[in-house]
């Protein structure tokens, strides 16, 4: 039975660390049902200029993927479609994950609001009891944000901030690498084995000898 993972992007900026959560994914062989908010189509415009059309979704999100969708195992839900399978605790599912997270987001999920499929999906996920990983990127943040991201973690989210470290790659980080790192936290937390960033060994200057072992990025 196909069981996969559920990708929420939503309209907070961020949208590259969705790119590449979906990305390690599909690498590595999961299965991906995928939910783009309206609003993050509109940041998706700004921050790549790629546009998300459901009727061209394959073409669209390919291109903003940049790789061929031809063989990906990958399905795409519009954020509308609240009768689509993930709208239900009975559509087979291992977890989700949000990236990036908005604040309204992240207040609809928190109340089971259920403004549209993604957080609907967001809700079915952590009443099932799956894996469920919200990644908000606001900063700084008021207090009922902070009430919503408690309300998340005591409902059994792991509430995963878009906050990169250096350690992986060292202070001349690239931008990616520092996307890298955030989209690693998160197959961490879903529990899926990736090789996004280099991991903390116990070795002061680990990156910068890591570096260069492989002066191209990666572990």
């Amino acid at each position: 039975m196909r069981t996969p993972w559920i990708i929420g992007v939503s309209g907070a900026s961020g949208t590259p660390y969705a790119r590449a959560v979906i990305g390690a994914l599909l690498d590595a062989g999961e299965a991906v049902d995928l939910v783009i908010s309206r609003a993050a189509r509109l940041t998706l415009l700004d921050e790549t200029g790629a546009t998300v059309r459901d009727a061209h979704w394959k073409d669209d999100v390919g291109a903003w993927l940049g790789r061929d969708l031809g063989g990906a195992d990958l399905v795409y839900w519009p954020a509308g479609d609240l009768a689509a399978g993930p709208s239900s605790g009975s559509y087979p599912a291992r977890g989700m994950a949000v990236v990036p997270a908005s604040t309204a987001a992240c207040a609809g999920i928190a109340i089971g609001l259920s403004k549209d499929l993604l957080q609907r999906a967001a809700e079915v996920n952590l009443k099932e009891r799956r894996r469920t990983v919200v990644v908000p990127r606001e900063t700084p943040v008021t207090r009922s944000h902070l009430e919503h991201l408690i309300a998340l973690h005591d409902a059994g989210a792991v509430v995963l901030p878009a906050s990169p470290g250096f350690y992986g790659a060292g202070a001349d980080a690239t931008a990616q690498q520092l996307v890298d790192f955030v989209a690693g936290k998160v197959l961490d937390a879903l529990g899926v084995p990736h090789d996004l960033f280099t991991r903390w060994r116990g070795e002061l200057g680990g990156a910068a000898k890591a570096a260069q072992r492989n002066p191209l990025g990666g572990p």
